[in-house]
């Protein structure tokens, strides 16, 4: 696919293009939203956000090589090209909707409460034994980051595998009638953005928004194993495809936990069986590993090239991240929680070797159950192979409350800590810590808990 020329962009997104007629059939080269990141003969696309308004970096956008910019208000005449819109952001969402029609390749859109990115990666190591692939970076799932990932798809590209995250109703509308995928994997439907959409109802509602906007050939691939997602009969008239650990189109069976270095499955599948290894621990990544295999032969690849991919995927930093620093492990699970992912990092811990400490913080967007869902997840963490619990901001003293009230939490208590900020704990974690422990450390991204993992690793690197 050749890049767009600043005629056809200013056609896809109803601008009026300003600037000498031989500009117009010039291409770019990329879009960016971020002057620091315009590279020569990019398109600038000045955002406002609640802080910023881009357009006061359009000059310096020029002064780094760019090709044009989009605006919302005239500009000095006779000076670099432009398109004037209406709304940037809609005009970005225009833009990639055009490029995105113009796409022959397979484009695999995953949504669901846990388990995108991780069913992300997952799918496209599968399909990079046979695709060259581009797939989501990042936390580029939105209204902002889907259309900017659309616009990296080059003509070297032969699939696209994309993240779709919604916290409200009718984003996910909008976003797939972007994305427009050739193929849908929902992973769960879990207790997430309920402070917009209510209970997992609302969640299952807002998520299959998707169903509308697909190719027409589609195919919908469901975890079974979910109890909202399995009363999804039909999609468009067709059967979903559905996976799980038994009774399923695609199932696991002889699984065998390796610990924390992961899992190993059989496979079973229409087309056959095989055996995959899954490098990554917890028991929700044989759902992530089903979902590729799913995907990975509705499009043609071999068992083997399955298996490969499967035993060749990675994790990314807050995303079940393993860190070692000498004798300590960390587990970076930080990027976001809500009590379904929780529960599986702490699973997860569980299978790590000394020590288990377990650092939770608050979880957002959980409405009015929010106390609720923050106790249950403490109940857990109490009767899990956590031997001591470090909770931290205002949410998280429900955690250590539901902890330290059950059965086993009473046991525990000694080990059972709260604290307002993680500034507060970390002093208290270091005096905990000794060889051989393994640190657990999420919560969701507002608490900023990268920090947490950094300190972490930080003095423990200097205790070596």
């Amino acid at each position: 696919m050749k890049h767009l020329t600043l005629e056809q962009i200013a056609n896809a997104c109803h601008g009026t293009y300003v600037g000498g007629e031989t500009m117009k059939a010039k291409r770019i080269k990329g879009t960016v939203i971020d002057s620091r990141q315009v590279e020569e003969d990019f398109l600038f696309i000045p955002v406002k956000g609640e802080r910023v308004d881009g357009h006061d970096f359009i000059l310096a956008a020029f002064k780094k090589g760019a090709l044009a910019t989009l605006s919302e208000h005239p500009l000095e005449p006779d000076k670099e090209p432009y398109i004037l819109v209406k709304s940037c952001l809609q005009a970005l969402k225009d833009i990639a909707a055009f490029h995105r029609s113009r796409l022959k390749i397979p484009l695999i859109g995953i949504t669901g409460s846990v388990g995108k990115t991780s069913t992300k990666e997952m799918v496209a190591s599968v399909l990079s034994r046979q695709f060259r692939v581009l797939k989501t970076d990042g936390n580029f799932n939105n209204e902002i980051g889907l259309p900017l990932t659309l616009l990296r798809i080059r003509e070297e590209h032969e699939a696209a595998v994309v993240e779709m995250g919604i916290s409200d109703f009718g984003e996910m509308n909008r976003l797939a009638e972007i994305a427009k995928p050739d193929i849908c994997i929902i992973t769960n439907i879990g207790a997430c953005h309920l402070e917009n959409l209510g209970n997992r109802d609302g969640v299952l509602k807002a998520k299959t928004e998707m169903f509308q906007h697909l190719k027409p050939d589609a195919k919908v691939i469901l975890n079974g194993d979910d109890d909202k997602l399995h009363s999804v009969t039909q999609v468009n008239g067709k059967r979903p495809i559905f996976y799980g650990l038994q009774g399923h189109e695609i199932h696991a069976g002889q699984i065998e936990n390796l610990g924390l270095k992961g899992s190993r499955v059989r496979i079973h599948t229409p087309g056959g069986e095989m055996s995959a290894t899954i490098p990554i621990p917890g028991r929700h990544h044989i759902y992530n590993a089903l979902a590729a295999a799913a995907v990975g032969l509705a499009l043609g690849l071999s068992t083997e090239q399955v298996e490969q991919g499967i035993s060749n995927a990675k994790t990314i930093r807050g995303r079940s991240h393993m860190v070692e620093i000498g004798t300590v492990l960390v587990i970076d699970d930080c990027y976001n929680a809500n009590p379904m992912s929780m529960k599986a990092s702490l699973d997860v811990l569980g299978y790590a070797l000394g020590r288990k400490i377990a650092v939770l913080g608050d979880m957002g967007e959980l409405g009015e159950e929010e106390a609720r869902l923050h106790y249950e997840v403490g109940a857990y963490a109490a009767k899990s192979q956590a031997d001591a619990l470090f909770c931290v901001g205002r949410l998280a003293a429900h955690i250590s409350q539901g902890a330290k009230e059950t059965d086993i939490g009473k046991k525990k208590a000694g080990n059972i800590f709260w604290f307002p900020t993680k500034e507060e704990m970390l002093p208290e974690l270091f005096k905990f810590l000794r060889d051989g422990d393994a640190i657990l450390v999420k919560a969701s991204h507002f608490m900023d808990f990268p920090k947490v993992v950094e300190a972490v690793c930080s003095y423990w690197q200097d205790q070596q």
